[in-house]
This record gives C-alpha cells, structure tokens and sequence, in this order.
C-alpha cells in the first residue's frame, strides 16, 4: 500500500503535471464513493500539492476575476491501499476513479482523478492534517527525532521494534516495506522491544573534538534507527517515478524492486505481528516474537516472480468447524471478540482491517502488489464498501 514515499512522489506528479492548467466548473465525486462531496465550484483555477507523512494536501485556488469570487479549498487525501492521482483525458477516465477536477474548455479537456480502486481511500475538506500523527519523517526529521525521544514512556514502546514502527503518532510515514527494510539494515530483531532499541539513541553522543564534516561522515556511515526511518523513505523518493502500484507499470516497479534487500525477497523470513501485519527480516526475530508463530521463508523462485506476486501472505484459511457443522455435531457455538470502531493511528490506519477469527476470510481484492485482474468499473451493487484510513 502506499507509505510516505509513495505519498510525496504523488504530490511531485501532481505539482509537475498541474503546472500550468486551468481547470474550471464543478468537482465531480462518484455515486459509488462514500467520501464527502466536495462544493467547491469556479470559472478558473489552479491546484496544488503538499505531502506530510501519510498524507496528501491538495489546493484549489481561484484565479483573480474567476468566477463566483471564493477563497481557496484544501483537501487532505489518505490513500488507503491503492489510492493514486492520475491525468487523463475527459473522455476517457480511468476506472475508480472516485474524485474528478477537470481543466477548462479552451483546449483539449483533462482530468486530474483520485483513483482507487479498492476505495479505502479518503479525503477531507478543510486542509488540516489527522489530529495526533507525529512530524514527518522525511520532512520534519529534528521534530520527528525529537518527539519519539522526548516520548519514550509511552506504552507504545514497550511493544516490539517492529509494530511500534507503525505508529504514525511516532512515525508518520513509515509503513510496512520501509520497516522491514530499516530494521534489515541495522541488523535489529522485529521482535525486539521497542524501548530497548531506542533508549539506547538517547546516550549517543559524538565526539565533541570531531569536526562538522567529521560527524556528518560518521553519521552517514553510520546511522541509527531514526536516521534511517529518514534516509530510507528518501532513497524511495529518489528512484522517482511513482513507487509501487498497480498504475506505475513495469519500468518504475522494477527499479524498486532492485532497491528492496528484505521485504519479500527470497530468502527472507516472515512473521505475522499482532495486528495480522507480516513482517520480513533475517535471523532471530526477537524476545517478543508471537508464541507459536510458524516463521516462513520466501522460497528462491520468488526471484523469478513478477512485482505483483510479492506480497505478504494470505492468512491461512480457518479450519474450525462452520457454525452449521458444528451445530451438526453437537459442538458449543464459538464467540468471536469484537474489532475495535473506527481507524487508529497505533495500528498504522493504512492497514486493511484484520479479519475476526472463526469467520471465513476471502482472498483480498487486487493492490498494488498482486497479481493484476481484469477489474470492472465501479457500479454501486458490485464493489463492497471498504473502511479504513492512513
């Protein structure tokens, strides 16, 4: 799905391709989507971009004399798990694609669509950022170092390295690949307490006889787990193009996919944490590693797979008796506990909701890592409502 970097190469794609364009008339939203319409209406504007972490801003600013004279309206986009932006002609929209501002009638007509095609996407009016994420790991590094150091007593680390890298409180932008990745790097167990990994950041000091140049060299040489939850996410960025997607096609996906060491490579061990994500390392994966968790390594032919087979796991299917079976066989009902309401930046909102034990779990829709089908315009009786939020 995509994480921070995916979210800034999308708002460097939408500032290089708005550059210039007047759009005008209405915000057209699709029947099918139940994210709020947007009343924003204009004989000429412009629109911009700004990414924070897991989020998007998106402007909309009135040209001078554009008519009904109003203010500017900001939108701020979470992707979920196949949100993306992308241009297209008028007449031929892409599918999904679920919010619409179109360019003025004087030349050829475009569209700047949000598409996703699974629609756990969101967006909201007002441009504020999500109250309680953390600063921006890949633009507000000394805020982003500073609050999770400055917070270190909260519960949230005393859970393992790996899930309280999800935390967008602390940081806002990393997601799944970038936490295998970052902990790959510095040899850190998944599994390891949160607390006692970082703690350790809060003692290092260097050398007050090194010079400026000097320390720089040595931090880049190297780095901490905070540094890299910065540096790693820029690599991203740096490669271009529009990360991973199911709309970024084969040239753009496969310089990722020579960027990647760890997550999902051959290999590679993986566990699931206990929010159901999987996670990949190598080696020992920590004190605090799931009891009776089955530890699965990507097998060799892995390298051979296409971008869209490296995905976590499915979870195995439930093999507990039906309720009519078990009814059949005079079997107790089994009780399931209820799922939290409502998204949580603890459990990195992007994820997709967790499904309940004792129920059976089907195969989840197309993302951007699995294997492409053929999928069908949005009509409201065949795509059921997704929920969940970055």
């Amino acid at each position: 799905m995509p994480e921070g970097p995916e979210l800034h190469l999308a708002s460097h794609f939408v500032n290089k391709e708005c550059r210039g364009l007047v759009f005008s008339g209405c915000v057209e939203k699709s029947p099918v989507s139940r994210n709020p319409e947007v009343p924003f209406e204009s004989s000429a504007y412009h629109i911009s971009a700004l990414a924070r972490g897991k989020e998007l801003r998106l402007t909309l600013s009135p040209l001078p004399g554009a008519q009904p004279p109003r203010e500017p309206l900001a939108l701020v986009f979470r992707f979920g798990m196949t949100g993306s932006f992308q241009l297209a002609p008028s007449d031929v929209l892409p599918p999904h694609a679920h919010l619409r501002f179109y360019t003025a009638p004087s030349g050829p007509r475009l569209a700047l669509c949000f598409v996703d095609i699974r629609r756990f996407g969101h967006w909201e009016l007002g441009g504020e950022w999500q109250p309680g994420r953390g600063p921006c790991v890949l633009l507000e590094y000394e805020q982003f170092r500073e609050n999770v150091l400055r917070n270190l007593a909260d519960k949230a680390f005393d859970r393992p390295i790996c899930e309280a890298l999800l935390d967008q409180r602390f940081f806002n932008g990393i997601g799944n690949y970038l936490r295998a990745e970052i902990l790959h790097r510095l040899r850190i167990p998944p599994f390891e307490k949160a607390r006692t990994v970082l703690e350790a950041l809060q003692q290092r000091r260097l050398s007050p006889e090194l010079t400026l140049s000097q320390k720089i060299k040595a931090k880049l040489q190297n780095p901490d787990l905070l540094e890299l939850c910065h540096s790693v996410p820029k690599e991203v960025v740096q490669l271009g193009g529009k990360g991973y997607g199911p709309e970024s096609g084969e040239e753009d996906f496969a310089a990722f996919r020579a960027w990647l060491r760890c997550y999902g490579m051959p290999g590679m061990s993986s566990l699931r944490d206990r929010n159901g994500r999987t996670i990949w390392f190598q080696g020992d994966p920590g004190p605090l590693a799931p009891k009776g968790g089955k530890s699965r390594k990507k097998k060799s032919k892995g390298a051979r797979q296409g971008p869209e087979d490296r995905v976590e796991d499915p979870p195995p299917p439930n093999k507990s008796p039906s309720k009519t079976r078990r009814a059949r066989r005079g079997l107790p009902e089994q009780t399931t506990a209820q799922q939290p309401k409502g998204p949580s930046l603890q459990q990195d909102p992007e994820a997709p909701p967790v499904p309940e034990k004792g129920k059976r779990r089907r195969r989840p829709a197309t993302s951007g890592h699995h294997r492409p089908q053929k999928v069908k315009a949005d009509t409201p009786s065949l795509e059921p409502e997704g929920t969940s939020a970055s």
